[in-house]
């Protein structure tokens, strides 16, 4: 079990995820997070970017792949809050994959909770 809370923002119920506690690192991490929600009904889980492994950025990894495949096949929405510049800045692929993300409704990279809360309203 993670360290997280439960949070109702505008009407939907997410999964807060504290800075400390393991990486979501592939797909077993996913599915610790997704029991996680499921198990307090969560339709979103928030983790800061302090929790995602390194890989994860390095698309050619697969990691970002089979952890959005997870959250998707279980219908729960991944918010990855905090600041992925220095991630971005080294990655045209990664760059078009965060800008594609966030103009769906499954994958979001938002900057911090603010900026979660209003995507959500």
């Amino acid at each position: 079990m993670t360290a997280s809370h439960l949070a109702t923002v505008h009407g939907v119920s997410v999964l807060l995820c504290d800075r400390d506690g393991s990486k979501l690192s592939g797909g077993q991490t996913a599915l610790d997070l997704i029991g996680d929600a499921l198990g307090c009904q969560a339709d979103m889980v928030a983790v800061p970017v302090e929790r995602v492994a390194d890989d994860f950025f390095a698309l050619r990894s697969g990691v970002a792949g089979e952890v959005t495949q997870k959250f998707v096949n279980y219908r729960i929405r991944l918010a990855i809050v905090g600041d992925i510049a220095s991630h971005v800045a080294g990655s045209d692929a990664l760059r078009d994959f965060v800008r594609e993300a966030n103009r769906g409704k499954q994958l979001w990279f938002v900057p911090d909770r603010a900026e979660l809360e209003e995507r959500l309203a």
